[in-house]
């Protein structure tokens, strides 16, 4: 019947299906729901903005409320990978140039069941109608709408300080181990959790940005910076007797990143974010978020030269060496090295790596910058101390290591480790240049792990395992699991942790996502990332022995990501 089905296919979608497996992108499972819920990240913060409408004379006819339907379709559905000026990113470009070109059958077969190499079925997994299809056929044969830009007067507008420095405490005014305290997103409820690593029990549940991304401390273990995908900044103050917000503001539309300068005599001085949309970055006050310092991204690709208009901003961190921060360009493969010492006259200099640029962190010295250029299938090793490129390493299908993880292999001594995406590979690069030369800046092991689908990795140095998830793995058997290795007797493989049914939740998916230690490094927590209205946990192992430790189960747990610990996300320990 499969055959005979194939054989009846229009040749609209026999031409899509060619042309999908001639994309680079690997030939995972996208059209799972996991997948699309990944890709469309649950809704963009831009799907509600009032955007310009330019009618193209060529495209298809729509009426003014189907290009406005349109629009939030593809702002929650397909910004995340085509970017908001469908330029391209880790989807294809859907400029018109090349839509009206394809036509209107074969856009339809193609959106409606997408391809093996990367395209979600979003018809026929029953996400978009034939309507909506038809809709979205037609939208992207459109003139792409511009959101508004957003600079400094709009960041003023929305900062807010709620307890000036001089009112706050001169000194910690609660009875928390704050060096174990995990920062915890709450992504569905746009929420943190702050929960006691010793008791597990929930210290407060805070409001923030919708879908925070990431956690970061400051330099002196203090602040706390949260950043949601709408890109709104919370700096909390772990000092209060309750901690709490003490300075809020909103850096654009769209974001993912927020960092805070530890550089020796700069520590809590600076923080920064990047933003999705508008592809910028902005240096502001570490103790207020006033803002200071904007600086466009945009500019030409490390590869063709090529002028891009929409290249966001990814990761970034703070160099330990110098009064620098290094910024993720992620669509033009540029890694900016950004000398914070004169915010009047910056210096930003600008280091060659490949594309896309998305995650990654510091090998074990905290010298050299493992960055993840996603679509590349390479890893480039950024040198902070000298600001330039060491190394571009090859690895597998669509690197996600998230900050990576490090450890001594037995046999060729300091790597960092990556997940992968695309494929079911662990790759491992040695990091030592002096006193492991020959194996410095290359993958010298490939462990196989569960599947593809891995977003997050993570060890500790006072660890002997390697802990995988395959949150995105098609196979719920896959994704609701883990993979441990141990270090010291890699050629063994891994074991499998049934971490979902550890948790003792019955239903929903289970997905189990990044692997995060306690200070101490002798447990290690997971999420259990089921929907908004379904229960979710925080499952607690054992590091040692590898056995179940403690589910922590509560009502206000809705959809917990990121798990980020006080003391390793302050000292960059993972």
């Amino acid at each position: 019947m499969r055959s005979l089905k194939m054989g009846l296919l229009p040749l609209a979608m026999m031409a899509a299906l060619q042309l999908a497996h001639a994309e680079t992108a690997p030939a995972a499972a996208h059209g799972d729901k996991v997948m699309q819920d990944y890709q469309a990240a649950g809704g963009s913060p831009l799907a509600g903005m009032p955007l310009h409408h330019d009618i193209n004379p060529k495209a298809p006819k729509m009426t003014e409320a189907e290009f406005e339907k349109g629009k939030k379709i593809f702002f929650e559905r397909c910004a995340g990978c085509h970017g908001v000026l469908r330029k391209g990113a880790t989807g294809k470009p859907l400029t018109p140039d090349i839509t009206l070109e394809r036509g209107l059958e074969y856009l339809k077969v193609f959106i409606k069941y997408g391809s093996p190499a990367g395209m979600p079925n979003w018809g026929t997994s029953g996400v978009l109608s034939d309507d909506e299809v038809d809709l979205m056929a037609r939208y992207i044969q459109q003139t792409p709408p511009a959101p508004p830009e957003y600079g400094m007067k709009e960041m003023k507008a929305s900062w807010k300080v709620v307890v000036p420095p001089a009112q706050r405490p001169k000194q910690k005014m609660n009875d928390l181990n704050l060096e174990n305290l995990f920062s915890v997103t709450l992504r569905d409820a746009g929420q943190i959790a702050l929960i006691d690593g010793d008791s597990k029990q929930i210290v407060s549940i805070l409001d923030t940005g919708y879908a925070v991304h990431i956690s970061r401390m400051s330099a002196s273990g203090r602040y706390l910076f949260v950043i949601g995908r709408d890109a709104k900044i919370n700096l909390i103050d772990l000092w209060m007797a309750k901690p709490d917000t003490v300075a809020e503001i909103k850096v654009g539309m769209e974001a993912r990143s927020v960092e805070s300068s530890k550089a020796k005599g700069w520590e809590d001085k600076y923080a920064i974010a990047g933003t999705y949309w508008p592809p910028q970055f902005v240096i502001m006050d570490g103790d207020t978020l006033e803002p200071q310092k904007i600086v466009s991204t945009r500019g030409m690709t490390v590869d063709a030269q090529a002028y891009h208009p929409e290249p966001r901003v990814a990761a970034i961190v703070a160099s330990h060496f110098n009064p620098e921060f290094f910024v993720n360009v992620k669509e033009t493969g540029q890694v900016f090295a950004v000398n914070y010492r004169d915010l009047g006259n910056l210096k930003v200099k600008m280091i060659n790596a490949a594309p896309f640029l998305h995650d990654g962190g510091f090998e074990s010295s905290h010298r050299y910058f493992m960055d993840a250029a996603n679509a590349s299938n390479k890893i480039a090793v950024i040198d902070t101390k000298e600001g330039k490129l060491a190394k571009l390493v090859d690895v597998g299908q669509i690197p996600h290591p998230g900050r990576g993880a490090n450890f001594v292999d037995p046999k060729f001594g300091p790597v960092w480790a990556t997940g992968h995406l695309g494929d079911d590979t662990i790759s491992l690069i040695g990091t030592d240049p002096k006193k492991h030369p020959a194996n410095a800046w290359k993958v010298v092991r490939t462990l196989k792990g569960l599947g593809g689908g891995s977003l997050f990795l993570k060890t500790h140095p006072k660890s002997k395992n390697l802990w995988v998830d395959t949150t995105l793995n098609p196979d719920p058997a896959v994704s609701q699991a883990v993979a441990v290795f141990d270090v010291n007797n890699l050629d063994k493989g891994y074991e499998l942790i049934p971490i979902g049914e550890w948790s003792g939740i019955k239903a929903g998916p289970r997905r189990v996502v990044q692997p995060e230690f306690n200070k101490a490094g002798d447990e290690v927590w997971f999420s259990v990332w089921n929907g908004k209205e379904e229960e979710s946990a925080i499952v607690v192992v054992d590091d040692k022995t590898r056995k179940l430790k403690a589910v922590i189960r509560d009502k206000r747990l809705i959809t917990p990501t990121g798990k980020f610990n006080v003391h390793n996300t302050q000292h960059d320990v993972y």
